[in-house]
């Protein structure tokens, strides 16, 4: 497929199922991770990708630290089947970013002290498009979730994390059971402009 038909076909989707990603397209998704740029190098972006069990020990933990937040009367009827949808995928990716090695890049560069915080987010913002991509190219769907920092203990403690790693999203993803609605566009000229 071409890189404008992938881009064009990664929504997100928020009916997933159990595809298998078997051992090839995880070896690519690897290799794939270790070309993401980062200013000045820093490669401060850390992956962890569930699968099985692992999955869905994660959206357990999201359901219990919502429902321990808003109550089980919140909780029950939406918020949910929201997360049971999430659970019914195959896996999901976590992105954090090794806050040491940001920090590090801050000791050593003062003068774009202030920047370095913002350039790793920059950089995981790549790594979680990279992977959005790649699930597309493969017919997988995925969404982006935000269940950071009500989760971040218990994902550090359930996988022994270190400290330094903020996790900043979550990307379930799985086979397409329901695609996603017509998307609706700005006019291309609030987006972009061409000056000569």
């Amino acid at each position: 497929m071409e890189f404008k038909d992938v881009v064009k076909k990664r929504r997100t989707v928020y009916g997933l199922g159990k595809a298998i990603l078997n051992d090839d397209a995880i070896s690519c998704l690897e290799k794939m991770a270790m070309d993401i740029p980062s200013a000045y190098n820093s490669q401060s972006q850390r992956v962890i990708l569930l699968l099985e069990k692992e999955h869905d020990a994660l959206w357990d933990i999201v359901g219990s630290s919502l429902r321990n937040k808003i109550g089980d009367e919140r909780y029950n009827g939406k918020t949910s089947e929201k997360i049971d949808s999430f659970r019914a995928a195959a896996g999901t990716v976590l992105f954090f970013d090794d806050t040491a090695v940001t920090e590090s890049f801050v000791e050593r560069f003062p003068s774009g002290a202030d920047n370095f915080p913002v350039w790793a987010d920059h950089a995981n913002g790549m790594m979680q498009y990279a992977f959005w991509l790649a699930f597309a190219d493969l017919g997988l769907g995925a969404s982006l979730q935000h269940y950071n920092p009500l989760i971040d203990d218990a994902v550090k403690e359930r996988w022994k994390l270190p400290a330094e790693w903020k996790l900043l999203a979550q990307m379930p993803f799985g086979s397409v059971t329901e695609r996603p609605g017509a998307k609706e566009y700005v006019p291309v000229s609030e987006k972009i402009r061409v000056l000569r």
